[in-house]
């Protein structure tokens, strides 16, 4: 058991669009206390010492130096997220890091070294895993009752506007976001290979077809899994007037299942060959989130506690992240190049 006396300390880099769902878990927390913000944007890091009653800074580096603090949660743009993990693991600060941590397979496995060189724990979130409409479907999984698994499908036809991007001009970039696999279908892909198991290989196309990005508003991938089921990933960030689904599907030899709803929230078709416990779940799993992103960040932010508490295993690891951010990167190599990728994968 824990002999932890008082609340663990956390500071946040990068206050925009995703730290509110932090700053919400954070402060709902009995086990963890705000204890900085940084933003390079003064304006921001101003609002949110103000909202919390916590110091602001500018730079992580000055954050680091300037209070003390147990975890660092890095909710910067994701091309920035190595780097200021490693610094973090370098003050030996344990890291929470919104996905994708990183852009890069080599940027990754970096920010791994650095905190295994530390001693930290590195967290990477994920937090769609913890959708009560998930946890069921992957418990179907574990018992093993669709039998043999023949396909599964992840659709996620959403829409963001030019005026999203253009709200910050690191957004759909490669230096710094990448594109609708990279950022807005990162959870999805996760739930794909965490599901179905490890994918063998991976054919994709991409295409920019109605934003002013660098990287795809558009793509579609299919997968072929070690245990022979293929899948299929669809991704749009065009779809009119708004958001419109955010799905799983997966098809066995006994049993059929659909997660559905914007955000997979909600549980569309549930039909199993055998009777489980778990049938009886099924009607209050459904959610109405306010948003895409659900939850789950409460959830997730209660096992980094369990594990700093030595009473858990984390949910998402940095070795987690990594395989589905080598799966998105194996989907661009494909897009690229116009080949079939066979995984692990290596730039």
């Amino acid at each position: 058991m824990s002999d932890r006396s008082r609340p663990y300390q956390i500071c946040l880099v990068g206050c925009g669009r995703i730290s509110g769902k932090h700053f919400d878990a954070i402060e709902n927390s009995t086990a963890l206390e705000l204890a900085g913000v940084c933003d390079l944007v003064p304006s921001r890091a101003k609002a949110a010492s103000e909202k919390y009653g916590v110091p602001a800074f500018e730079t992580l580096e000055e954050m680091l130096k300037g209070v003390e603090s147990d975890l660092v949660a890095i909710t910067t743009p994701s091309g920035l997220h190595p780097a200021h993990g490693i610094l973090a693991a370098q003050a030996g600060r344990h890291v929470v890091c919104e996905k994708p941590m990183a852009i890069s397979l080599e940027s990754a496995d970096a920010l791994l070294e650095a905190c295994e060189v530390g001693r930290v724990q590195l967290f990477v979130v994920k937090q769609n895993r913890l959708n009560p409409t998930i946890r069921l479907l992957k418990s179907a999984v574990s018992k093993g009752r669709f039998g043999r698994i023949f396909m599964a499908n992840a659709t996620v036809r959403w829409t963001r506007p030019q005026a999203y991007y253009d709200l910050a001009p690191w957004r759909g970039t490669w230096a710094l976001d990448g594109g609708a696999f990279m950022n807005q279908a990162s959870h999805y892909i996760d739930l794909i290979q965490w599901l179905i198991g490890p994918v063998q290989s991976v054919s994709a196309k991409t295409a920019t077809l109605a934003r002013d990005i660098e990287a795809e508003d558009t793509g579609a991938a299919l997968l072929h899994f070690q245990n022979g089921a293929i899948g299929v990933l669809e991704v749009t960030m065009l779809t009119y007037p708004k958001n419109l689904e955010g799905s799983l599907t997966i098809l066995g030899e006994k049993g059929t299942v659909k997660i559905g709803g914007t955000a997979v929230n909600r549980v569309d078709h549930w039909e199993f060959e055998d009777y489980d416990d778990d049938d009886k779940l099924v009607e209050d799993a459904d959610t109405r989130p306010a948003d895409v992103y659900g939850f789950g960040h409460g959830p997730y932010y209660e096992n980094v506690v369990a594990v700093l508490d030595g009473l858990e295993e984390p949910d998402t690891n940095g070795v987690s992240g990594r395989k589905s951010l080598e799966l998105i990167l194996g989907a661009y190599e494909s897009a690229r190049t116009g080949k079939t990728v066979t995984l692990p994968f290596q730039p």
